[in-house]
């Protein structure tokens, strides 16, 4: 190769990789954003994250800042893949809409005429509760995530079996409470009125008409592409650290997509346009506002004096509605391990904004949607980023590090250990092994294996690494019968306690 060809070649990679990091239409609107983003990248300790604002049927900007590759330092493009989590629920949610308009279903109708294998605990919710209500999180049930984010199954249907051991938390329809498994159920209706996956509802529907080429449903699919951005962890050092991908599938319908920022523009383009993409409808109209105006409050108070126009908080199908400056907003977050999102519209402002962030549980794309916002609504500016460094230095230490777990001195192990392991099986959550090595008993979770550290008698902490500190997740007690065998443990999962039944050995 002479020297000539071997410039125009690193000419071409250097255009393509300065491409693949900006894809914008010049708007004064937008001047001088890298050097907020950069220097949000350095104070939140941030791997990297990508931006896309929509107006009208265009994508006006589109950039990555920061590295989607932390340790190798490969930069974060427009085209990155993140896990975009719950932002999911506004898919499924929009699959129900598409088939309302098809005549296959009815939001006002029990869910069970439609779906008869998903039970409830009681009559009345098995009698009562409709798709609107799943689709608005207003069935009374709480989250009871752990049942599926520590102890998944290994299929969906065994998922959607457990719902039958949820308690009501409050009355049908009197209270909001944020529900995963209602969206699991949601895409198993899908499936049971079409015939197909909810995964192949999503392409259909979605993926190919909004041109949604890179997006995918597993994290299994997401780690065969290029353009992939790692997940990462803040360490209580500041330090960045890289975590283990998630796999989701199992809650698939509530949160297990996988975009950029191009592709989700897209989708907010559809949703701003009154559910058409050039020009042919995607969702139903009707449904678009439907799905984005308020269905169900989440909390009635006031706002606060520092920012008294940002006010109003309730909950569409899939979309969380709020007031922003003034501006009527729907957007919705999502959280996994190791990545963080946050998709916006303003559809009287024809706006939107897709943020797509690589660090699990960060503040970041709300203070980047806020900058973002303010600048393409063209709101006098607030100090976001100055309000956010503010109360990250103003946190206690006592609230920024979990407690210690509490020993009670004197005491010991009242049972051999070897009469504490076996097989403990619980109908909401479902089995786990606890084990001896040496001295030490170790919980087999179906999603990873925790030491259990003697807290005295025979009661237990459960220790898992967690933001790379060791913290207790929760406290076991092994019981005894009558007889003074051991025949149960018990531990407090989603805010109640779990009674685990020890299973008699063959």
């Amino acid at each position: 190769m002479n020297k000539l060809t071997l410039w125009f070649c690193m000419a071409a990679l250097s255009f393509s990789q300065a491409h693949a990091q900006t894809h914008t239409i010049e708007d004064p609107r937008f001047a001088g954003l890298d050097k907020e983003f950069n220097a949000i990248l350095n104070t939140w300790h941030v791997a990297g994250f990508a931006v896309a604002v929509v107006e009208k049927d265009k994508i006006i900007y589109a950039k990555g800042f920061g590295f989607r590759d932390y340790e190798h330092k490969v930069p974060v493009t427009p085209n990155t893949l993140f896990a975009v989590g719950s932002n999911t629920k506004a898919f499924t949610a929009g699959l129900l809409g598409i088939l309302r308009d098809q005549g296959k279903l009815d939001f006002e109708q029990p869910v069970r005429n439609f779906l008869p294998e998903l039970v409830f605990a009681t009559d009345e919710l098995n009698e009562q509760v409709t798709l609107r209500d799943m689709m608005t999180h207003r069935t009374g049930i709480q989250r009871y995530d752990n049942s599926w984010f520590f102890f998944p199954p290994k299929s969906r249907d065994t998922l959607l079996y457990r719902i039958r051991y949820f308690k009501p938390h409050t009355p049908l329809r009197s209270q909001w409470e944020y529900n995963n498994f209602m969206y699991l159920a949601q895409g198993k209706v899908a499936e049971k009125l079409t015939g197909k996956s909810w995964e192949d509802n999503i392409r259909q529907y979605f993926f190919d008409p909004l041109e949604m080429s890179h997006s995918n449903l597993s994290v299994i699919d997401m780690v065969k592409q290029q353009d992939v951005a790692l997940p990462y962890k803040v360490a209580l050092d500041g330090s960045i650290k890289k975590q283990e991908y998630h796999n989701i599938d199992v809650i698939g319908p509530a949160g297990s997509i996988n975009s950029n920022v191009l592709d989700m523009g897209n989708w907010v383009r559809m949703w701003l346009n009154g559910g058409k993409y050039k020009g042919k409808t995607v969702l139903p109209a009707a449904y678009v506002q439907e799905a984005t105006g308020l269905q169900m409050a989440i909390w009635y108070n006031q706002p606060d004096k520092v920012h008294p126009d940002l006010h109003f908080n309730g909950y569409g199908l899939g979309w969380f509605l709020r007031s922003y400056r003034g501006h009527y907003q729907a957007e919705h977050g999502g959280n996994i391990d190791g990545f963080t999102a946050l998709t916006c519209l303003f559809p009287t402002d024809s706006i939107g904004i897709v943020v797509l962030c690589n660090q699990g549980g960060s503040f970041v794309p709300d203070i980047v949607h806020n900058i973002l916002a303010d600048r393409a609504l063209k709101l006098s500016k607030i100090d976001w980023y100055g309000e956010a460094e503010k109360k990250l230095h103003t946190v206690p230490p006592a609230e920024q590090k979990k407690k210690d777990t509490v020993i009670i001195k004197g005491t010991t192990v009242l049972r051999p250990l070897a009469e504490l392991t076996g097989t403990y099986t619980n109908n909401l959550y479902g089995s786990f092994e606890v084990s001896r090595q040496h001295d030490s008993l170790f919980a087999k979770l179906p999603f990873k294996t925790v030491h259990l550290k003697h807290r005295g008698y025979d009661i237990f902490d459960a220790i898992s690494e967690i933001d790379f500190i060791e913290i207790n997740m929760t406290v076991i007690h092994f019981l005894m019968d009558d007889n003074g065998d051991i025949n149960r443990l018990e531990m407090r999962l989603d805010d109640e306690p779990a009674v685990f039944i020890k299973q008699k050995s063959n």
